[in-house]
């Protein structure tokens, strides 16, 4: 989808940019697939901050996606839609029921194209397999990390995985981030490239946009006092940190691996990391 500049009547709009929503077929969601939802503003339940820099976002209802389909299925597009919840778009589909539902859209989708799922479909844009049946080599999205789940990995904005290896068991996966993973092979996946591949390339501008999407200023640790952040404090000039970057409660950053959960180290065959180091 292409990218519109705005007309420079300001500075801010001097380097302003959005998409071009000419191909969205309708402005309105269907109704009985939205649903409202209380925003936390990044608070708890005692209303403390739990997550910096959210609140006062412009209000919207959520769309509810099916991120699997049931067997057999096949429904037909009627509209493609914008949804402010992700990056990327979403298809209506409608199946011979009269029942509705919402998938993301893919790269090339149209209206009146069919959408299946099963063991047997046609691998073809949009269709949903499980990994047994997709041909080794394939570009797949929405990616099922426990069947029957639902997708869980590769759903953002042109966004796309590639199935590069499969035995009688598992199949190996390559992800965006270009880590290997292993998956089972009952694990379910749409073919395709996920759409609306323009949206990183969408400016800003100005800070009143990242506002109506709930984010709000972010602060400088080396600014503050030496009460609110490790790196405040001193005479207000610019020094270099004796110590290593740290976050407002004290945890090394920069560079400290983060990662907890050890028990599914032995799905990743390769490592996010290892693919940017070659």
């Amino acid at each position: 989808m292409p990218i519109t500049a705005y007309k420079p009547t300001s500075s801010a709009r001097r380097g302003m940019t959005s998409e071009d929503t000419s191909e969205l077929t309708t402005p309105n969601p269907k109704h009985s697939l939205t649903k409202s939802y209380k925003k936390s503003h990044g608070r708890n339940n005692q209303g403390r901050i739990t997550t910096r820099h959210k609140g006062g976002a412009n209000r919207r209802k959520y769309r509810a996606i099916s991120f699997s389909l049931p067997q057999n299925y096949h429904g037909t597009i009627e509209h493609i839609e914008y949804d402010p919840n992700r990056t990327s778009h979403i298809a209506r589909l409608k199946d011979n029921s009269g029942r509705y539902r919402y998938i993301l859209a893919t790269q090339g989708m149209s209206i009146g194209q069919t959408i299946n799922c099963g063991d047997e479909v046609a691998i073809e844009n949009g269709n949903r397999l499980t990994l047994r049946q997709i041909p080794v080599g394939s570009v797949i999205h929405a990616i099922e990390l426990k069947p029957g789940k639902g997708a869980q990995l590769v759903r953002s904005a042109g966004a796309a995985a590639q199935l590069i290896a499969r035995d009688e068991h598992s199949a190996q996966v390559r992800l965006p981030s270009g880590e290997v993973r292993i998956f089972s092979v009952e694990c379910s996946a749409s073919l395709g490239v996920i759409g609306n591949e323009q949206h990183q390339n969408v400016s800003i501008g100005k800070a009143g946009r990242n506002r109506h999407k709930g984010i709000r200023p972010t602060v400088r640790g080396v600014v503050m006092n030496a009460v609110d952040h490790p790196h405040g404090g001193g005479d207000g000039g610019r020094h270099r940190m004796a110590k290593a970057p740290r976050t407002p409660w004290g945890q090394k950053t920069l560079g400290l691996k983060t990662r907890r959960n050890k028990s599914t180290n032995k799905y990743i065959v390769r490592s996010r990391h290892a693919s940017r180091r070659s």
